[in-house]
């Protein structure tokens, strides 16, 4: 088997950031004990936010991320020789969103990969792709996470009294943002960097806990352009807060045993919503020690305050923003956690550090 090592990552967010004074303007207000649970307070979308019109596209800001990234490793976009994206927000369903990034990189010719999905798809892109490098198929690989969620909220306020949108709408408005992040992987000498990966889905017999519906082929065309509106987006915030917890706990506990690390041995673990007040209230509950949890939360890398929820981006920015600042470095163990609630899904990495200085 090749070695593997992450050579950079990039990041992209649109346009400026919007506080949650902005956001009031436009749909109203959020109890302060709730705008403290979200932990948001500045987000990114790609849209305009009193137009509604797109700025730029899921692939657009997915090109500018793996175009940083690739240039920070010192790479050309024609060495990419393979290209695994996670979204849950393509802007078609086909082809595939990846297929649109690869064209703006220049590539005639590339290996592709899509995982549809959320939180979770970023985690799960990254082990497909160090997989693939390690067999000896393929020398440089990017992993992209991207997500353009806003145009799924602004119907929810457009034309509005802000007074008028309902609370668990005025949640999700405030909860989510739009970003993309990537990660460069190069085949390279030396021990291996992978300790463990971990992948489940929790939610077989349980009911969603996020539901983006309409646009798919659950009914006819025809009754879903006679509902409300045509793509809605349901979100379970009390069984979130409830069930969340327990998969996380499941998710540690497994990404341990799995690479045979314990806290002690990471630096980091990257967990976009670990310092959320509700993990700390429910963990315990969930079957992790106050101990444990106290151990592991001086450890959590996560930016959700500056960039909200963002789906597939989540882990790929966290963890670029980790590496710009300083606080990963060479031959740091980090763990890798996405929970998405989607379906109650989590994906884990357990790996080494290797890029070798912070970007500018």
């Amino acid at each position: 088997m090749t070695a593997v090592t992450i050579a950079s990552t990039g990041a992209y967010l649109p346009g400026a950031p919007l506080t949650n004074a902005d956001l009031e303007n436009l749909c109203g207000t959020l109890p302060s004990e709730v705008l403290a649970g979200l932990q948001v307070q500045r987000r990114h979308w790609a849209i305009d936010p009193k137009t509604g019109r797109h700025l730029v596209s899921n692939a657009d800001m997915a090109e500018a991320a793996a175009r940083q990234a690739l240039d920070r490793a010192g790479l050309e976009p024609g060495e990419v020789e393979l290209l695994v994206m996670s979204t849950s927000s393509p802007e078609y369903h086909l082809p595939a969103e990846v297929t649109f990034v690869q064209a703006r990189l220049g590539l005639a010719r590339c290996a592709v990969i899509e995982v549809r999905s959320g939180c979770a798809g970023a985690v799960q892109a990254l082990d497909i792709a160090w997989r693939m490098v390690a067999a000896g198929r393929y020398a440089n690989a990017v992993v992209l996470g991207s997500e353009v969620i806003s145009p799924l909220l602004y119907p929810y306020f457009d034309h509005a009294d802000p007074q008028s949108v309902r609370l668990r709408d005025r949640i999700a408005i405030y909860n989510f943002g739009d970003g993309a992040g990537a990660l460069v992987l190069t085949a390279a000498e030396g021990p291996d960097r992978w300790h463990g990966g971990v992948n489940a889905c929790m939610g077989g017999d349980r009911r969603p806990g996020m539901h983006i519906v309409g646009g798919g082929t659950h009914a006819p065309i025809a009754d879903q352009l006679a509902a409300k509106r045509l793509v809605q987006l349901h979100l379970d915030v009390v069984e979130s807060e409830r069930f969340g917890p327990r998969v996380f706990a499941e998710a540690i506990d497994r990404l341990l045993d799995e690479s045979g690390l314990t806290i002690a041995d990471v630096a980091a673990c990257v967990l976009p919503e670990g310092n959320a007040p509700y993990f700390t209230a429910e963990l315990e509950a969930s079957g992790m020690s106050a101990e444990t949890w106290k151990t592991l939360q001086a450890k959590i890398v996560e930016n959700l305050t500056d960039v909200g929820a963002t789906g597939s981006a989540a882990v790929p920015l966290a963890l670029d923003d980790a590496w710009q600042r300083g606080r990963i470095g060479p031959g740091d163990r980090i763990l890798l956690l996405a929970i998405e609630t989607s379906r109650w899904i989590y994906a884990g990495a357990a790996l080494t550090w290797t890029a070798r200085k912070v970007a500018r």
